[in-house]
């Protein structure tokens, strides 16, 4: 499946919930992150990042679709991640 994820956590999450999205997904902007996942890793990421954020607080936003050319992407200005494949 192809994942696109969203967060916004307080600052001194940001640097734990950065570090389990880019063992899953490519970086894409500030707190974007896409990328080819498989269901288990889906299901793993989204059990991990509920282990580091405060419910409470912090949001994150995951959208899952069966492929990317499911999803019209446009990017005005800049490109500033990376979408190429992680390994």
């Amino acid at each position: 499946m192809f994942a696109i994820l969203v967060y916004d956590t307080a600052v001194e999450r940001n640097p734990r919930v950065l570090r389990t999205c880019r063992k899953y997904l490519h970086w894409v902007q500030r707190s974007v992150f896409q990328g080819e996942l498989s269901a288990a890793q889906y299901r793993a990421l989204l059990a991990e990042l509920n282990s580091v954020i405060d419910r409470d607080q912090d949001s994150i936003m995951a959208y899952a679709t069966r492929s990317p050319d499911m999803v019209n992407t446009a990017c005005l200005g800049i490109v500033l991640g990376n979408s190429s494949d992680i390994l």
